[in-house]
């Protein structure tokens, strides 16, 4: 009889104790109201478990482990990156692993592999009570996966759901029920891979066409005043680049950031670029400043949403002419890379055993000496004036933030988050290495066109602590004011055009920066970076389950739930169109994809006819 109370038992003592951890520790309550439903969850799910185990010992090991995953996993997440675990999580496990080291990595890895090991040791059949918990566990996963709708609809009536504030939701429901839910909203909201019509009909309206969509058109260039011109294209993406003077309380006695590279960012009147990501999450911040089309959802899009070989702006460049190149000095696989990279068009991609490590900040490797090195490699192309498309994705930067006894710290701060002290000193660095490469790299390449930017904040303690402490954040999203949510994803933005230096972009979405590198050289051919070009007097900045516009006189209208704003129902139906579009280039069968045909005969280079889809038909 006690044996049968043991799962009630060891509920009611693991709920208590990782309430009071996640509580005490992380900063993450569940709401009082929500504790039973939770609780009683919780106790069914152990009592299934107990019924498959052979063992009891083995059962309150894997029970302490699932519950461990369940609620104190998810109040670090929280207290990370703002929001808990969410089903997508589960593709970028390989990459958490990859990125952790030394104890970080068997904390997380140790706990997986004994929940899988031990369920499979301790698996058994020997009763019909055992019996009963397959039929329910197979019978909910059948339900979770098709007919989701049916947990969804009177758990979200009861209990509600906000689509931008995941945090939010994880307190009203409880851990086990939060995951129950997105587990079923994982399967409603699968990506949709659009028809001919479908795809063709958003693409139109994004472009503002009137074509019938059942013919194909030939649009004919018209003269224009200026040709396209092969210029060195350099883009770098900064790992957690930021300007730490914007935390006021942190009382940094000398400015982090180096006195020269502000300077020539206030030529550029403090130009930011609008990622996608806090904190984390680099390839998505890649994928828009490669491909030109924004992330909207809450999945690293190089893991399972670019399956298609995409004329990105290293694919556009490469049948220029250019020679494509890719430097990152991580492991290959990480983020999927090695298929992102050769889908968008790379022809060349240069990961960490492609270089010398002689310059490391213990796993990460300097930004110097991944400059010199590139600069190095890409000398001859420079040279023999073949163009270059030359991208960079530093990895010094990262969390937790270390230095090598080369790099003395040289900043101090007071605050008790250790992190606001680490980043000051890791920036005092990263940018006085990077003015040297932008220096020698207009040196040795003055029509050469720069882009630098940081893919996303640095994470600055838990609950974003660093910036709490001087009112930049606070502490949990839904409480982010409109400013606040726009200096959440604003990171330093530097675009040099040759010889005509710093250009002035105000805040700019990076899924609008391949469209801008394009118009620089003067490209006139359409390309699937004319889907996002900016709406009329605004920028839209999709965010997992929201959005923001900056609008002409710079104020910030959020969009988080109806009822929406006139201007917030226009950037709505251009993000239902985009993300139409987006699946049909990037999963599907590439119906918007511009289709080009060559010429019968030699023709003035100002003039070309173009065999395209009616969906990219776009008014000159």
């Amino acid at each position: 009889m006690l044996l049968k109370l043991l799962p009630l038992f060891s509920t009611t003592l693991l709920y208590v104790l990782y309430y009071l951890i996640s509580t005490f520790k992380f900063d993450v309550q569940i709401l009082t109201a929500s504790v039973p439903y939770d609780y009683l969850l919780q106790l069914f799910v152990a009592y299934v478990i107990y019924a498959l185990s052979k063992r009891v010992w083995v059962f309150l090991v894997i029970h302490a482990l699932l519950m461990g995953l369940l609620y104190i996993g998810n109040a670090v997440k929280i207290s990370f990156f703002g929001g808990p675990i969410m089903p997508d999580d589960v593709f970028a496990l390989q990459s958490l692993l990859l990125i952790l080291d030394g104890w970080r990595f068997f904390l997380a890895a140790i706990p997986l592999a004994a929940i899988a090991s031990l369920i499979l040791f301790n698996f058994t059949m020997r009763h019909w009570s055992a019996y009963l918990a397959s039929l329910v566990i197979i019978l909910l996963g059948i339900t979770v996966v098709y007919k989701p709708a049916t947990i969804l609809d009177p758990l979200d009536g009861y209990f509600g759901n906000s689509v931008w504030d995941q945090r939010s939701n994880y307190i009203w429901r409880g851990a086990t029920l939060y995951t129950l839910l997105e587990s079923a909203r994982y399967f409603a909201a699968a990506e949709v891979i659009p028809d001919a019509d479908m795809a063709e009909e958003a693409a139109e309206k994004l472009l503002v066409g009137v074509l019938p969509p059942s013919q194909p058109v030939v649009l004919k260039k018209e003269p224009v005043a200026k040709t396209f011109t092969p210029r060195n294209v350099h883009i770098v993406l900064l790992e957690s680049f930021w300007d730490p003077s914007m935390l006021k309380k942190a009382k940094y006695k000398q400015n982090p950031l180096s006195p020269e590279f502000r300077e020539l960012w206030k030529s550029a009147e403090y130009s930011h670029a609008l990622s996608p990501v806090f904190g984390g999450f680099t390839a998505n911040a890649e994928f828009e400043v490669l491909c030109g089309f924004p992330v909207v959802k809450n999945s690293v899009k190089f893991e399972r949403q670019l399956l298609n070989d995409v004329p990105c702006l290293p694919h556009v460049l490469a049948d220029k002419g250019y020679r494509t190149i890719a430097s990152h000095p991580n492991v290959p696989v990480f983020w999927n890379r090695v298929n992102a990279y050769k889908r968008t068009g790379f022809q060349t991609y240069w990961s960490l055993q492609d270089f010398v490590q002689d310059d490391m900040n213990r796993e990460f490797m300097s930004d110097s000496t991944l400059y010199r090195q590139v600069l190095e490699k890409i000398s001859g192309s420079i040279d023999a004036k073949q163009p270059v498309l030359d991208y960079i994705v530093t990895y010094f930067g990262h969390w937790n933030y270390p230095l090598s006894d080369s790099r003395p710290n040289k900043i101090s701060s007071p605050s008790p988050v250790e992190e606001v002290t680490a980043y000051a000193n890791t920036v005092y660095y990263k940018s006085r290495e990077l003015m040297v490469f932008i220096n020698e790299m207009r040196k040795r390449d003055p029509e050469g066109i720069i882009v630098v930017f940081g893919d996303h904040l640095p994470f600055l303690g838990e609950n974003f602590a660093g910036y709490v402490e001087s009112n930049f954040l606070a502490a949990n999203r839904s409480d982010f004011t409109p400013t606040m949510f726009k200096a959440y994803v604003s990171t330093p933005m530097l675009i040099i055009d040759g010889k005509r230096g710093p250009v002035k972009i105000g805040s700019l979405p990076l899924y609008q920066v391949p469209k801008l590198v394009l118009d620089l050289l003067n490209f006139d051919e359409p390309t699937i970076m004319d889907y996002a070009a900016p709406l009329p007097n605004m920028r839209v900045r999709a965010l997992p389950g929201l959005h923001f516009n900056i609008l002409a006189g710079g104020a910030v209208d959020m969009c988080k739930e109806p009822p929406y704003s006139e201007t917030c129902q226009l950037s709505s139906r251009w993000l239902e169109n985009i993300s139409i579009v987006s699946n049909d280039l990037f999963m599907g069968r590439q119906f918007t994809r511009p289709k080009y045909v060559p010429e019968k005969q030699p023709k003035p280079v100002l003039s070309a006819e173009v065999v395209i889809p009616p969906a990219i038909a776009e008014a000159k």
